[in-house]
């Protein structure tokens, strides 16, 4: 038992020392485990804690560093109790971390009392260095985490609307085109379905239905296999247009919706949205939920006609944004001549001349021609793998107001009313003419 005085702590002999560091081990109730191999034995902490002394009884100019040694064991010691505890099934613990934590910080007093407190850290000192010891742990392991999920999500997310994102500020180009033909550069249809006409502050949808045959047609991946084909969209709606607020919508349009996500361009751009990559299966419909702006409180927007700009996506690109060659293309012969060596991936044809000129297909590739075979200069040498494409289209609505919608009815009853006074004079003057003998 030590004493609240440091007199009281100071051991007089070395074997003192080891027997009550071992009784105060074998006492600690926060080491009481059911379950073996949970946490480590009590003569493993005494072999370590007689390890420590003996680096302390070295000398005193050493005695921050063995308290500082001491701490680390002691924190090892609890990172490897836990990690087994963890695996093992169904252990029953008694006590708690605070009753561990309590027993560590006692077992580095008791060390600085055997320094006789000369060269080393108060307790008081020693928390705080464990503390900052465990805020760095916490932030190093937030940091790989974040790396690994980045890292791993990485593959799934080529040849998708991030790429626009990070590369450019709008994506729709002056000539009209969306920039995400510049990487997939096959053309396929779509089709989108919108209203004729909607009224202010009003939430309606659009239909963009990207089709394919995504059952059947499979792409090639990163990696060389097969998978299915991703379909992704784009709308460019005009200023003021934008995506409508998840509390808004209506039951029946959120089960329309199927769960699929849409999220804005941009900050700067609010009125273009994004959704995808999403399997093509399950979303070949995509419903966008779009509210329509209210001129009466925005200056910037005006009643009439707006112009809409859709884009739809299936399957993988052709090229990445550097400008390099995905796997997802027709590899075609770099010169005119005749094949002398295929090694894997690499086609090798010499030409008339004697030079041999060395085309590589990436990952995945199906090569067509074998050896001896007469090729032309851009003659395919692979299947073309590509099952995707690109599509974009052009669609018109109407932002109505109801004054303008009453004025028209209102017209169109004057002239009703004007044509059947006209009809009933004439009936009138017809029965008056008959009247007189005309």
């Amino acid at each position: 038992h030590f004493g609240p005085s440091s007199k009281q702590l100071r051991p007089r002999s070395a074997r003192n020392v080891r027997r009550a560091l071992c009784v105060a081990m074998a006492l600690a109730p926060a080491f009481t485990v059911i379950s073996p191999g949970a946490t480590p034995t009590v003569t493993t902490l005494a072999q370590e804690a007689s390890t420590v002394r003996r680096n302390v009884t070295g000398g005193s100019s050493g005695a921050g560093a063995a308290v500082t040694v001491a701490g680390l064991a002691a924190c090892a010691a609890v990172s490897r109790g836990a990690t087994r505890s963890r695996r093992a099934r169904g252990p029953v613990m008694v006590g708690n971390a605070n009753a561990t934590e309590s027993y560590y910080r006692d077992h580095l007093v008791a060390c600085r009392a055997q320094l006789n407190g000369v060269d080393a850290p108060t307790p008081e000192e020693t928390d705080k260095h464990m503390e900052g010891i465990q805020a760095f742990a916490k932030q190093a392991l937030a940091g790989a985490s974040a790396a690994m999920l980045f890292t791993s999500s990485m593959e799934a997310a080529v040849a998708y609307p991030i790429f626009a994102q990070q590369n450019y500020a709008n994506p729709r180009e002056y000539t009209g085109k969306i920039v995400c033909a510049n990487c997939h550069l096959a053309s396929k249809p779509i089709e989108v379905r919108l209203p004729q006409a909607v009224l202010p502050d009003t939430i309606f949808k659009m239909e963009v239905e990207v089709p394919a045959k995504y059952a059947k047609r499979r792409q090639p991946l990163a990696d060389g296999s097969k998978g299915p084909m991703n379909i992704g969209a784009i709308a460019v709606m005009p200023e003021g247009w934008k995506l409508a607020p998840k509390d808004r919508l209506p039951k029946p349009l959120k089960k329309e919706m199927k769960g699929l996500a849409w999220a804005p361009y941009s900050k700067e751009y609010p009125n273009i949205v994004v959704a995808g990559p999403v399997p093509g299966e399950t979303y070949e419909k995509m419903v966008l939920p779009v509210l329509s702006p209210d001129p009466n409180t925005n200056d910037k927007v005006i009643f009439g006609k707006g112009i809409f700009y859709f884009g739809g996506n299936r399957g993988r690109g052709q090229v990445y944004p550097e400008g390099n060659q995905s796997n997802n293309n027709q590899f075609l012969a770099s010169a005119t001549g005749t094949i002398s060596a295929i090694d894997g991936l690499k086609v090798s044809i010499t030409t008339p001349s004697g030079e041999v000129k060395t085309q590589e297909c990436l990952t995945g590739a199906d090569i067509v021609v074998q050896v001896g075979d007469e090729v032309t200069k851009d003659e395919p040498i692979t299947t073309n793998p590509n099952v995707g494409g690109f599509g974009q289209e052009e669609k018109e609505c109407i932002l109505q107001d109801m004054n303008r919608v009453y004025a028209f009815c209102a017209f169109a009853f004057s002239c009703f009313i004007a044509q059947l006074s006209f009809v009933l004079k004439k009936k009138q003057f017809e029965k008056v003419q008959l009247a007189e003998g005309f």
